[in-house]
């Protein structure tokens, strides 16, 4: 039996219009494409036993930078063994770069060429992250799928602010690379991603695109996206960007979002996705199915006998009554984040295999288009 580390490798096997049906190959097993990636912020998906998890289908969560430089250092992580085994999740894991804490923890950082000085919001103590320490963390963790270092700004921004942080994004990305050989990333089996940046402007996300793909990155991330800014923007930003983007590496689409968002997504060439709508969305009273959004804080649903959906294969969605969901949420009952987080999991995993199951088909458009209408027709009112 050989004990050949497994190369990091994607595969396009087939396109419906610009949807794209893929494999990604890392050193922790392999990851269908369209994929949705369950947010496991500080080595955790919120709610969720792991086990669970991949019994939905994940087949890759993702960890947090910032948050594990933090707690419990990198360091540590990586004598107890590395984050695979640390959380207990033997497949694959992608974990950011920390380049979305520059946006949303900007009272706590001072930003300059070099990199980013954080005031941990924890306990206040002081934290530099370089492009460098940042790649040097996400080793030290041994994820299969690492980001480049980049700064993220929120939207609307001056076309300046958009213009600078895109070139200090792109010098970041060079660092980035160079540390990433430093680490034998590639020697691993590991990938890094480049994450083109632009903000709104068109001709800013071309740029940052191409310049990226004349780089050897392994994948490449579209960021700096549903940052505040109106979903018919994204997806602009999309249709001008995916184009440039090489077609034989894997395309991830950061931190979105809706189910919407995905499905439109896939539609413009994207491949990966995170978000911690669906686990966040659980944990306060929401959850997503078929015919759309469930609020289950609703007095409406009180005395609902039926369950969220009785055809799905979870057993959050198809055994607890609507009754009992709502009972256990205007409780502020731990179960109630359990049971609609695991709900919410399953839908977005639900919905990806459908994706997979259309492109290849060459049934996407009719997919996309029948699962609109099932959200459209909404929930139906108990009797």
């Amino acid at each position: 039996m050989s004990t050949e580390t497994p190369k990091f490798a994607f595969k396009l096997k087939t396109t419906d219009g610009m949807a794209r049906r893929g494999e990604i190959t890392t050193p922790h097993g392999t990851v269908q494409t369209p994929a949705f990636m369950p947010v496991g912020t500080q080595a955790t998906v919120k709610a969720m036993y792991p086990e669970q998890v991949r019994e939905l289908g994940a087949e890759v969560v993702l960890g947090n930078t910032y948050h594990l430089m933090l707690r419990p250092g990198a360091e540590r992580v990586a004598r107890l063994g590395g984050l695979h085994k640390f959380m207990n999740w033997p497949h694959t894991i992608l974990t950011d770069s920390g380049g979305f804490q520059v946006m949303s923890l900007a009272q706590l950082r001072k930003l300059d060429e070099d990199g980013v000085r954080f005031q941990s919001h924890i306990d206040g103590q002081k934290y530099h992250l370089t492009p460098e320490r940042s790649v040097e963390i996400q080793g030290l963790l041994g994820s299969d799928i690492q980001m480049q270092l980049d700064e993220c700004i929120k939207l609307p921004s001056p076309p300046e602010e958009v213009r600078r942080a895109m070139e200090l994004s792109l010098r970041w990305a060079e660092r980035s690379r160079v540390q990433f050989e430093k680490m034998d990333g590639p020697s691993k089996g590991q990938g890094l991603y480049g994450i083109v940046q632009g903000g709104d402007v068109p001709e800013l996300r071309v740029q940052s695109a191409e310049r990226l793909r004349e780089m050897p990155f392994e994948g490449f991330s579209v960021g700096g996206l549903a940052v505040g800014e109106p979903q018919e923007v994204m997806l602009r930003m999309l249709e001008v960007t995916t184009p440039v983007m090489p077609t034989d590496k894997p395309r991830y689409l950061m931190g979105v979002g809706t189910p919407d968002d995905l499905l439109e997504s896939v539609a413009r060439g994207i491949d990966q996705f995170d978000c911690v709508m669906p686990t966040r969305a659980g944990r306060h009273g929401l959850a997503y199915t078929r015919f759309g959004k469930v609020n289950l804080k609703n007095a409406r649903h009180a005395e609902d006998h039926r369950p969220l959906d009785e055809e799905s294969d979870c057993p959050a969605t198809s055994t607890y009554s609507r009754a009992y969901l709502h009972h256990l949420v205007r409780a502020g009952e731990g179960l109630a984040g359990m049971l609609l987080t695991w709900n919410n999991l399953a839908y977005y995993q639900f919905l990806m295999k459908g994706m997979r199951d259309a492109i290849e088909a060459g049934t996407f458009e009719d997919f996309r288009l029948k699962t609109k209408a099932d959200w459209a027709k909404g929930d139906i009112d108990a009797l």
